[in-house]
């Protein structure tokens, strides 16, 4: 896998050119925002990206805790594998298709509900024992730093056109934020905590703030908001040319995503290592000091 990452790094990074070059060049300017609105090929995968990451750190947070017991743990699989199956199949009845919000498609809710068992069982498999908390701190970090770009790409596009900087009472813009500051507390929490509960204090934390990312996701179709329409899943429209540059700057991000990831991911198990081995370390240093303090007895005649 180590002699894959530089092939890797060198495609991400033609891609991320070929995707900046569509974005620049390419794709026809807006009529009505004109070339600002190309930001959007920075800003919209980045959201894309970060919900991914938190979502694996949801799954990996949620297997984490319940990897505590072995019972509580295939109970936790067949409850996933329930909620995708079950979910699937309400997205196709009339009566649960009413209640979806105007334009967003049914088959698109439910590849997002299949996706949920999919994960759960991929990482399980894949990531046994402390990788899982190891995975689930890396995709927070990742996911954290995609956020920030979202936050930061969106007010740049916003003063052009909405003449304002941020909208303080706009639901999308403030549970993003919101949803940003649960996952900085996380790794604040990770980072600064020493305590034997600090890894499920954190995944719980995680839990609690994936909550979030459906209210950031459909606060566009329930809430009045000055955010535009969604272009993906319903509610809004796209030239097909600018939907096909949006998709290329979205697969470059992931790959992006992808190799920061991996590469975090082996610096944060390395670490691991070194203080196991530390720790190790410190108690053959102390086993071996205490047998020589002992006092020594004189044999008496």
């Amino acid at each position: 896998m180590k002699r894959l990452f530089p092939i890797l790094s060198i495609l991400t990074v033609v891609l991320l050119a070929y995707a900046l070059y569509e974005a620049l060049v390419v794709a026809p300017t807006d009529a009505l925002q004109g070339d600002v609105y190309r930001i959007i090929y920075y800003h919209v995968p980045s959201a894309w990206t970060a919900f991914l990451l938190f979502f694996i750190n949801f799954i990996s947070s949620i297997q984490y805790l319940a990897r505590a017991k072995p019972s509580r743990d295939r109970a936790a699989k067949w409850i996933v594998i329930g909620i995708g199956v079950l979910g699937v199949i309400a997205t196709f009845i009339p009566a649960v298709q009413h209640l979806l919000p105007n334009g967003m498609r049914p088959s698109a809710v439910a590849t997002t509900v299949l996706l949920i068992p999919i994960f759960y069982l991929l990482i399980g498999r894949w990531f046994p024992g402390d990788r899982l908390d190891v995975l689930a701190v890396t995709s927070a970090e990742v996911g954290v730093v995609f956020c920030t770009i979202v936050l930061v790409t969106g007010p740049l596009w916003a003063r052009p056109v909405w003449g304002i900087w941020w909208a303080p009472g706009d639901i999308r813009l403030t549970s993003t934020l919101v949803l940003w500051l649960i996952y900085v507390s996380y790794l604040m929490l990770r980072g600064f905590s020493n305590s034997a509960q600090t890894q499920m204090l954190a995944a719980a934390l995680a839990v609690f703030g994936a909550l979030d990312v459906p209210l950031v996701y459909f606060s566009i179709w329930f809430f009045r908001t000055q955010h535009p329409q969604p272009v993906i899943g319903g509610g809004g429209s796209m030239d097909p040319r600018m939907l096909h540059v949006l998709l290329i700057s979205w697969i470059a991000f992931l790959c992006f995503a992808f190799l920061v990831c991996w590469s975090r991911f082996r610096l944060e198990l390395l670490k691991r290592e070194v203080e196991q081995a530390h720790a190790m370390e410190s108690l053959a240093g102390a086993g071996t000091s205490s047998k020589t303090s002992l006092p020594l007895t004189r044999s008496s005649r």
